[in-house]
């Protein structure tokens, strides 16, 4: 996105040795620099850091995880890298709470935090000494993921899993971990069952939890209606064939799995956790219910199934609204502002 933002920008990925970032970047054949990254505290790969940012005359560092920030700041105090660094955060919950993790925050070379939901910002910026280096870039999907998908047999889910056309199909596309709390998502399948919802629901993802989870929805009595569909690498293709996206996660830093559904023009029912209503305004773009409140998601559910002017009209602001603010284009606009507050000559 930023390449295309602003094409004469020279950028260098430095990534893990043989991980899934090294793959992409020999795919697409970017200028990157693979490391060995024996543990989380690693001087020898803070020194290589150092030393590309040397050697391409770095002028900005942008940090996009813990462990990247860690080695950023290590380059700094143990070899003198002071290239100013921009960190990244992704996650809603509070810095940990003891003097490394204040110090590492605080680090003179961070000039900025990205926070890709405002929900972030305001949780972080508390602990950090200069609330100014705190910011909010939201972060963008790619349209052209949806745009350029084709249908195929083999991502048609109603033939996959024999499911009648009339019956409704109900997708979380998550992970089957923890903070997606997938046991809300039971429970509200339920009560909707119940009710006499002709719906099958489908928790699109893979997890340490799918087994706690299976058997939970076995004791709830809706593995009938309960498809685990497993990791899907389709996600494009089988989207836009929902119903309806129920989120019920317990946290969220911003919930792009909600802004995709928003551009495939799928209603959205999510719980508001993180940055979800950032996306999600309630009556506008979609519904929002507390958090493992699986009565008022529910609810929200019927409400929306049975209201079609009303569920047509969130749908439609719901897309204008990720066009607008959510794009790669919007993401990288916005992140290079950032970086030329920090550097004014890269400009």
């Amino acid at each position: 996105g930023l390449q295309n933002h602003i094409p004469s920008v020279q950028q260098h990925i430095i990534c893990t040795k043989n991980s899934a970032m090294h793959r992409y970047c020999q795919h697409h054949h970017l200028s990157h620099f693979p490391l060995t990254k024996a543990a989380p505290f690693n001087p020898l790969f803070a020194y290589h850091l150092w030393r590309i940012s040397r050697r391409t005359n770095a002028h900005l560092i942008h940090c996009h995880d813990p462990h990247a920030q860690q080695f950023a700041t290590i380059a700094a105090d143990i070899f003198g890298n002071f290239v100013p660094i921009v960190l990244s955060r992704r996650v809603d919950f509070p810095i940990q709470n003891n003097w490394y993790s204040y110090y590492k925050y605080n680090h003179p070379q961070i000039k900025r935090i990205i926070c890709v939901s405002d929900a972030i910002r305001q949780i972080i910026t508390p602990t950090i000494r200069k609330s100014e280096k705190v910011c909010t870039v939201h972060s963008g999907i790619d349209f052209d993921r949806f745009d350029t998908a084709t249908p195929n047999a083999a991502s048609n889910l109603r033939q996959q899993y024999q499911i009648p056309a009339a019956t409704l199909l109900i997708g979380n596309v998550a992970a089957l971990a923890d903070h997606k709390d997938y046991f809300t998502f039971i429970d509200t399948a339920q009560i909707l069952l119940e009710a006499g919802l002709n719906a099958v629901f489908l928790a699109i993802g893979e997890g340490e939890q799918r087994q706690v989870l299976q058997q939970y929805a076995q004791t709830k009595g809706v593995t009938d209606r309960l498809i685990f569909t497993g990791f899907r690498a389709d996600i494009p293709q089988i989207l836009p064939q929902l119903n309806l996206q129920l989120v019920t996660s317990k946290t969220e830093g911003l919930g792009t799995a909600v802004a995709d559904a928003m551009y495939c023009r799928i209603p959205v029912v999510a719980t508001a956790a993180g940055g979800i209503p950032e996306l999600i305004e309630h009556g506008k773009t979609g519904l929002l219910a507390p958090v493992q409140d699986a009565p008022a998601l529910a609810k929200h559910v019927q409400q929306l199934l049975q209201q079609k002017a009303w569920q047509q009209s969130m749908i439609d602001n719901a897309y204008r609204k990720v066009v607008e603010h959510f794009s790669l284009q919007s993401m990288a606009k916005k992140t290079w502002q950032v970086y030329a507050e920090v550097v004014p000559d890269i400009r």
